[in-house]
């Protein structure tokens, strides 16, 4: 679909388990020589799809807003992550090296970092072409082969990265693309010749690619659901934590894994703040998600709009209070007509035992609720399921740090939210997951260390 009108773009057909299984055997065959390559070489082929990428960008962003609605000024700051990942992990391939150990009499030992093999990578529909890339960069310069599967509900960006790394010069078949729902990721997970499965995307299904993995004995990384606190200090600086706020909960419509979509605000500023959240997320510019100055675009799909409709509507009968937004939006636009809109939405009076403070709401909904002391708050952000995501403002330093500390979340952000540095780990706590994308630590999840002993002398025996 293509969300802001609201109109089929293409159809697809699902790959079945022949179609999975030949993009499996081409991957496996691609794997003997990429695997062989140095990996200076394959730095070289990482940078030249980088490239591509970067001369593309127009291109391939507006297919991104086209397919996944949201704004084309998103989009592209999408594109150029993706292009910034290929580039660091072309960097790191030919560095990725093991360590010598020397042994009594002589004798040594060493290590050998090796690829996996066939890795899967399973994307969600919220940052398609970027999750693609956050899962293929690192899996390509450790020596593996990827086969991909992206959401059904955004198929479209991936083919294309695919064309790219196929132009960049990887082995035919390396990064394979393989399309549909439930029944192909099943395919993938049960494939003997999988090696590993990263996904990303809500926890039920997470759940469900473990016990898969699991009769496998196939590791896993999962980027999982989240619903992250957000903590404003009295003493911060109001409109940065302001700017921090909209950061959390309105990018990409809030279809956000880590956004901070429980924002605890010190008793002493609630009025202030509140008051600014609300005026300035009245100001944000929902449309057609290709127009410049569009600042939110359409939400993925009907059903998902109704059920985020459903959650505004429980907060309301549970004595949350809308102080904006909320309700559907028709754009001027008749061509967008029958687009899945809705303005940004502010819940006040908020108590942490409602189903929206709790359950991920996915969608742009932005809940506030007060607090008084340090160690309160901390306590009340820590409880929760999920662990993925937590942010602080604050002037104070050692406040700021001690919070973080205290946070039970793999991503914390302080004075700031919602930035995605590529040489940094991302990766979440509890349900939210386990493993990590991005950063130097994201290639002990595409790599295995082999170990080898050296005898230099005779061999003893006690028989």
């Amino acid at each position: 679909f293509e969300t802001s009108p609201g109109r089929v773009i293409c159809k697809l057909l699902c790959s079945g388990e022949k179609e999975v299984d030949l993009a499996v055997q081409n991957a496996k065959a691609a794997f003997k020589i990429w695997s062989q390559m140095s990996g200076m070489e394959r730095s070289r082929v990482l940078l030249e799809a980088a490239r591509i990428i970067r001369e593309q960008r127009e291109e391939i962003a507006t297919l991104e807003t086209i397919n996944n609605g949201k704004s084309i000024f998103e989009a592209r700051v999408d594109i150029d992550i993706s292009w910034q990942c290929l580039e660091y992990y072309a960097g790191l391939a030919g560095s990725l090296a093991g360590e010598h150990i020397q042994l009594p009499g002589g004798s040594f030992g060493y290590t050998r970092r090796e690829p996996l093999g066939v890795c899967v990578g399973i994307g969600a529909w919220n940052y398609p072409f970027q999750i693609a890339c956050w899962k293929a960069a690192p899996a390509l310069a450790c020596g593996n082969a990827m086969v991909f599967k992206p959401s059904p509900f955004t198929p479209v960006s991936v083919v294309r990265l695919a064309e790219i790394f196929t132009e960049a010069g990887v082995p035919k078949g390396l990064f394979n693309v393989v399309q549909g729902g439930v029944a192909t990721g099943q395919f993938l997970c049960h494939h003997p010749d999988v090696a590993k499965i990263s996904f990303t995307g809500s926890v039920p299904t997470g759940i469900k690619i473990m016990e898969m993995a699991a009769k496998g004995i196939k590791p896993v990384t999962l980027e999982l659901g989240g619903k992250s606190p957000l903590i404003i200090f009295s003493d911060c600086a109001l409109e940065n934590a302001v700017n921090g706020a909209l950061m959390a909960n309105f990018l990409t419509q809030g279809e956000v894994c880590c956004n901070g979509t429980r924002v605890f605000v010190e008793r002493k500023i609630l009025d202030a703040f509140t008051k600014e959240v609300v005026k300035r997320t009245q100001k944000i510019k929902v449309g057609d998600p290709l127009l410049e100055d569009t600042r939110m675009g359409a939400l993925i799909n009907r059903p998902h709009l109704d059920r985020v409709q459903g959650f505004i509507k429980q907060a309301k009968e549970q004595g949350a209070q809308v102080l904006c937004g909320g309700d559907l939006y028709v754009p001027d636009d008749p061509k967008l007509k029958n687009g899945y809109y809705m303005r940004p939405c502010v819940l006040g009076n908020c108590k942490d035992d409602m189903t929206c403070v709790k359950e991920e709401i996915f969608g742009p909904v932005m809940s506030i609720l007060p607090f008084d002391t340090e160690e309160e708050v901390v306590e009340r952000a820590n409880n929760t399921k999920f662990g993925l995501a937590g942010g602080v403002f604050t002037r104070d330093i050692q406040k700021a740090h001690r919070v973080v500390a205290a946070l039970k979340a793999g991503m914390c952000f302080i004075n700031n939210y919602n930035i995605s540095p590529v040489e940094l780990p991302f990766g979440g706590y509890k349900a939210s997951g386990f493993g990590r994308e991005n950063g130097r630590a994201a290639i002990e999840y595409y790599s295995q260390l082999k170990t080898v002993c050296v005898e230099m002398g005779d061999v003893e025996s006690v028989f």
